[in-house]
């Protein structure tokens, strides 16, 4: 194989012989310098949770949880990644619009104690089972606030949604959100939206969540509610599918440390505690999926460049047109530079389906059949978040590579249908160093 593109592949192509493709490469020293470039622009003494839907690979959970991060998760799957990475469950926030009394039994066996709840049942569900396991847990009311804060990426709040109560539900009856016995509600969780990338829209809706939790905590407190955590949630946006680097956000925490001396007395001290969360950022940047050219054709006046990797291993949301169409960047994975374009092609996957299009006007260099092309910045919400199931093509398998470390070799998994990692067939190893 022929050196990398610079900036596409985080080690040289000769460095992956023997993984098969299709394959997401995934770099762990990118995770680790976005782990640091997000802490440094947080203030000190605030927490940061990493959103496992964002990636749940085993390599990517345990790079972020030595570097101090705890988990965000929303499901038993993923409770089961985050256990399994090495993490207390005494750590995890169990988020979620819904859910069933034996996730939250299982939660709560296993030793989760902190929740998000988005209504007076949620709290009630929770209580109930908490008593009936003989614990008491701990809740995080997730706030719908009145409007959306504008600049967002996907709006999480301002809208009917599934995501909290909203502000006037609480306002209006205060008492429904309270204490239960095996249930006490210690906090508030916001969440205004994703994938901001400049510092005035974060903190913006940072200041307006702020604000919100104040009217909140004083209303509550009428009720026995002592707010001791405070969610703000993120919105840290990063590069998708398109060529790009992490943002530098650090500009953001000397405007976030006046903000919390001016509104959250003490919280230098602790009180209340503040956490964020993040998933694109920490690990978007660390992932390219690398795929081989199947065809390249003439139809209808118009080139078509078949790819092996589709909507089933990419985008595969957008893909059922519940998204924006992707028109992820496609790059030769070659040295240097790519030639001139030479083709205004159409991109589309393998499957049997004319759903299965990546992009109808890609400016591309000649390719050929057997090519091997790649797509930047895909480590979050990449195979994850795609159609895996959809007509039962083989899935790409996953490499960890660390760029820190040049002479180590990838490690190579495939993942099953359940998510859990197995051995890739030309890889002899059994697991994630």
């Amino acid at each position: 194989m022929a050196e990398d593109r610079t900036g596409v592949l985080p080690v040289p192509l000769t460095a992956l012989e023997g993984v098969p493709t299709p394959a997401y490469v995934y770099d762990v020293a990118e995770v680790r310098r976005n782990h640091a470039l997000l802490r440094a622009a947080l203030p000190e003494r605030t927490g940061l949770l990493y959103s496992l839907k964002a990636n749940p690979h085993p390599a990517l959970l345990s790079t972020l949880r030595a570097a101090g991060a705890r988990p965000e998760v929303c499901s038993s799957g993923e409770l089961d990644a985050a256990l399994g990475a090495g993490w207390d469950p005494a750590d995890a926030l169990y988020t979620g619009p819904g859910k069933s009394d034996a996730e939250v039994r299982d939660a709560l066996v296993r030793g989760v104690r902190l929740f998000s709840v988005d209504s007076p049942y949620a709290i009630e569900q929770l209580d109930r089972i908490a008593a009936a396991c003989d614990v008491t847990a701990r809740c995080l009311l997730r706030v719908n606030d009145d409007q959306p804060v504008p600049g967002q990426g996907l709006v999480m709040t301002g809208v009917a949604s599934q995501f909290g109560a909203d502000t006037g539900w609480v306002t209006a009856e205060p008492e429904r959100f309270a204490n239960r016995p095996r249930a006490e509600v210690v906090g508030l969780h916001l969440y205004m939206g994703t994938n901001l990338t400049d510092v005035d829209s974060l903190y913006g809706q940072f200041r307006r969540s702020l604000d919100t939790a104040r009217r909140l905590t004083g209303l509550l407190a009428e009720h026995g509610v002592r707010v001791r955590v405070l969610d703000l949630g993120g919105g840290f946006g990063a590069p998708f599918a398109k060529e790009g680097e992490a943002v530098d956000l650090t500009a953001l925490r000397p405007r976030l440390r006046e903000l919390f001396d001016a509104e959250l007395p003490g919280w230098r001290d602790g009180g209340p505690e503040v956490v964020f969360e993040s998933g694109r950022y920490l690990v978007g940047t660390a992932g390219t999926l690398m795929t081989p050219v199947l065809d390249v054709k003439r139809s209808q006046g118009r080139d078509v460049v078949v790819l092996a990797s589709g909507i089933h291993h990419l985008g595969g949301m957008s893909g059922l047109r519940r998204l924006p169409v992707l028109a992820p960047h496609v790059v030769r994975a070659a040295a240097g530079p790519d030639p001139a374009p030479e083709l205004d092609a159409i991109v589309v996957g393998p499957l049997c389906t004319p759903l299965d299009t990546w992009a109808r006007g890609a400016k591309l260099p000649a390719l050929r059949p057997g090519d091997l092309v790649a797509v930047p910045n895909v480590g979050a919400y990449g195979l994850h978040a795609s159609l895996i199931g959809f007509l039962g093509h083989p899935l790409p398998v996953e490499a960890v590579v660390d760029s820190d470390r040049p002479g180590t070799a990838p490690v190579t998994t495939r993942v099953s249908l359940t998510r859990a990692p197995v051995p890739a067939a030309s890889d002899p190893t059994s697991g994630v160093n």
